[in-house]
């Protein structure tokens, strides 16, 4: 795992008079040409305009995304559109209000009511289509999906069309943009011991388990929903070939990342951001090289971190920890992947080439295959040098 530069490098590169925001030179053959057209937040807005410019065209790898939470505000729109009974709003500018959340408690009620509005196995096939889209937007070049099949098996759709829906998706959207797709099933915390017994059941047995399936996950509340219940679960799936990948450490002490490692048998931490609070195991983490899926504006945005100035992320950084950056429900947080890395750029003053070494830990962390993780490192350090030297 590559280690990220917690000081900043001389930014170097730059003609005199150049507009790095229209400046495209570095555009992926075959691609439109890339601008920092997404959301920025006030935190990123303060990075310069030629480390937005360079974020825009990095390519990239995505650990920590929600299948639904990625859901645009125009998709969204369209979905509650489809099914007028919700309470989510049809109006795109609407939800931006909605999407204010109080607390975590009420982003998951809010995120609930998104999951409610995937009906039909159309409404699944359209949503993961359109969420590869805006991957292959920000030059994602591979993203491991959290889906929760419970959520949509228990409302009724039949879980060989959810898998087809999704599968269909991902072929579609591998030879359309490029952008490869794998999928993490996770396990909805709020909803008990029968939401992980489906899911592991779907997660393991070979006449419904998705082709791209790599990783099994815990997600949802933290608080009075103990880690250690769902190590049957878990044992079942790592023995069946997937990852283990839970939530823990979000909006809970340090003692839930323990229990990841310990009952989950963890080999990336979601969120963690309270493992800061213990030197041990930061040391652990560290020495044993288990990543963190770090999302700055999600732990702002659920109260999990009251600032980003206080966010734990540096601690992780000199600690040694390695640390992959995320989205995880970008449009209902108002961001994106790329105002994330710019929001790391301002955290741990990062230059081109620190926000380099950040894509490619990203890479490292993933569950791709050996070549294909070192497709994409040359990539990231071909687009680098390029940009350092034309």
């Amino acid at each position: 795992m590559t280690r990220v530069p917690s000081d900043g490098q001389c930014r170097e590169g730059r003609r005199p008079g150049e507009d790095p925001l229209t400046d495209h030179r570095d555009t992926p053959a075959g691609a439109e040409p890339t601008a920092p057209t997404g959301p920025t937040t006030p935190d990123a807005a303060r990075v310069p305009r030629d480390l937005h410019a360079f974020i825009a065209g990095l390519p990239k790898a995505e650990l920590h995304v929600h299948h639904v939470g990625s859901a645009s505000p125009r998709i969204v729109s369209e979905l509650a559109a489809r099914h007028p009974d919700s309470k989510v709003p049809t109006d795109p500018e609407a939800l931006a209000d909605y999407f204010t959340f109080t607390d975590f408690a009420h982003f998951i009620e809010v995120y609930l009511s998104v999951v409610d509005l995937i009906r039909t196995p159309e409404d699944v096939r359209l949503l993961t289509y359109e969420v590869a889209r805006e991957l292959h937007r920000q030059q994602v070049r591979y993203a491991e999906l959290t889906i929760t099949p419970y959520s949509s098996v228990r409302r009724g759709i039949d879980e060989r069309a959810f898998m087809d829906a999704v599968e269909d998706a991902r072929k579609a959207a591998e030879a359309e943009f490029g952008t490869v797709l794998r999928w993490c099933f996770d396990i909805p915390g709020e909803a008990g011991l029968e939401s992980a017994e489906v899911t592991a059941r779907l997660a393991t047995d070979d006449r419904v388990r998705p082709e791209g399936l790599v990783s099994f996950g815990l997600g949802g509340p933290e608080i009075g929903v103990p880690r250690p219940q769902f190590k049957p679960y878990f044992d079942r799936a790592i023995a069946a070939g997937l990852h283990s990948v839970p939530h823990a450490g979000e909006t809970t002490g340090p003692e839930t990342v323990w229990d990841a490692l310990n009952h989950l048998r963890a080999e990336r931490i979601g969120h963690g951001t309270s493992s800061a609070r213990d030197e041990k195991l930061l040391a652990h983490l560290a020495e044993r090289r288990i990543p963190l899926e770090v999302c700055p504006t999600s732990n702002i945005a659920t109260r999990a971190v009251r600032s980003l100035d206080e966010h734990p992320i540096r601690e992780f950084v000199r600690a040694g920890v390695p640390v992959t950056i995320n989205s995880d429900d970008p449009p209902m947080f108002g961001t994106d992947l790329n105002n994330e890395y710019a929001v790391a750029a301002r955290l741990l003053d990062l230059d081109e080439r620190g926000l380099a070494e950040l894509a490619k830990n990203a890479v490292e962390a993933s569950f791709l295959d050996a070549a294909g993780k070192a497709r994409i490192a040359d990539e990231i350090d071909a687009y680098t040098t390029r940009w350092l030297t034309v």
